[in-house]
């Protein structure tokens, strides 16, 4: 089975509980560092076009959609019906404004130049073949449009590195297994973290993809990271 059809499966089947733990093995600090990422996609008082990348229960596309300019247009995709289904429904509460549809970030189903804005919020470690969603990405924006990615990171702090380790390896897939019932789908994800490149490799493939002025930053000690790309 693709990488690609295991993800749409694995989220499937958590969705139900995904935010609830979210939040808890987080701690919550995951919504501070989206606020900041918002801060960074929402710069300006014009409407804009968003399109949040593997937009997942949609707590990334909410908050865009707050912040956003009235006249705005925010689109979320996703591989996940599962996980879409629970977004839309959060949208609707929120009384916000915004569409969750399926799409696959390595063939976007959408012309060039589209957008003004694209983020994706802890998805792009899932992404198959990282180098061609990154360059879907870039085509799809317009000539000065920003992607704005936040995803998380092992720190570079050997301590730090060490406690952190022991949490996501160990701890959560032991909480995430109990309160979901797939003990699987939360070894796979802080194993994704692990894999994921870090910035020294990930920067140099958004600047392959077309990307130009790439800064980084990190945050809460290094667990998560945003990186910035504009046309």
């Amino acid at each position: 089975m693709a990488k690609k059809e295991k993800i749409k499966n694995l989220f499937d089947n958590i969705a139900p509980d995904y935010d609830k733990l979210n939040h808890i093995l987080s701690l919550n600090i995951d919504k501070g560092w989206r606020k900041k990422a918002v801060r960074e996609i929402v710069d300006c008082d014009k409407p804009l076009t968003v399109l949040d990348v593997a937009c997942g229960t949609g707590d990334f596309t909410i908050e865009i959609c707050k912040k956003a300019t009235e006249g705005s247009r925010v689109t979320g995709i996703d591989l996940s019906e599962g996980m879409m289904k629970v977004g839309r429904e959060k949208i609707k509460a929120a009384g916000m404004c915004a569409t969750l549809e399926y799409g696959d970030c390595e063939a976007l189903e959408y012309p060039d130049n589209t957008f003004d804005r694209i983020s994706v919020g802890f998805g792009v470690r899932n992404f198959e073949h990282l180098d061609i969603g990154l360059k879907e990405m870039h085509r799809v924006l317009k000539p000065g449009g920003k992607l704005v990615i936040l995803e998380l990171s092992v720190p570079s702090n050997p301590i730090i590195r060490w406690c952190y380790k022991l949490y996501f390896l160990n701890i959560l897939p032991a909480i995430g297994g109990m309160i979901s019932g797939d003990k699987g789908a939360y070894k796979y994800l802080p194993a994704s973290v692990l894999h994921f490149p870090a910035p020294d490799k990930f920067i140099p493939m958004m600047y392959k993809a077309g990307f130009s002025k790439v800064i980084h930053k990190a945050f809460t000690l290094g667990i998560c990271r945003m990186y910035v790309g504009i046309k």
